[in-house]
């Protein structure tokens, strides 16, 4: 794991880094951001913990936020909570707000429907619980309200062999409707 600058960022073009949120929310927004968008039952401790430290010195790169929350969590910044390191679900919480990624998946599924012609199938693979709600919930009412037809009964997952290749495929879910 190399050290990089806190940023990411899908599009350099965007304005708001993770550097930025890190450094300037309060310790409320931060908690928040991290249990909403990382699902972290910790998140008051490290948002604690990451204005505890911004306070002596700008936290500018991933290894300094790692070592944050690491202390925070009172574990090694080498340890790894079951399958995934401890500061994951903080990294995924930044990385979703900085990039406005379950905004832009609503505003894709929304229009959707419009692009499809009549028996075009829309294919989307979430890789976290926060994704795949907004889609099987979205997919669902519009299934209700006729506009799809589901085209797998269960999301398609990864096979014990596909996981064992490409780690990143453990969370991956596709589920894929047709337009009606």
């Amino acid at each position: 794991n190399e050290d990089m600058k806190l940023d990411m960022r899908l599009d350099d073009r965007l304005a708001v880094t993770a550097a930025d949120i890190v450094n300037s929310r309060d310790e409320k927004g931060l908690a928040d951001l991290i249990y909403n968008f990382g699902q972290e039952r910790a998140s008051r401790r490290i948002a604690r913990s990451i204005v505890f430290a911004r306070d002596r010195k700008k936290i500018d790169t991933t290894s300094e936020l790692v070592n944050i929350i690491c202390r925070a969590l009172k574990c090694s910044p080498n340890a790894r909570r079951s399958r995934i390191h401890p500061a994951t679900k903080t990294f995924q919480a930044l990385r979703i707000a900085v990039n406005s990624e379950l905004e832009n998946l609503e505003t894709l599924l929304s229009s959707a429907p419009e692009m499809l012609a009549k028996g075009g199938k829309i294919a989307v693979i979430s890789f976290h619980s926060l994704e795949d709600r907004i889609v099987k919930n979205d997919f669902r009412q519009k299934k209700t309200s006729g506009i799809y037809e589901i085209a797998t009964k269960k999301p398609v997952i990864a096979s014990f062999n596909e996981i064992r290749q490409n780690p990143r495929a453990r969370s991956a879910k596709l589920r894929i409707y047709e337009k009606i």
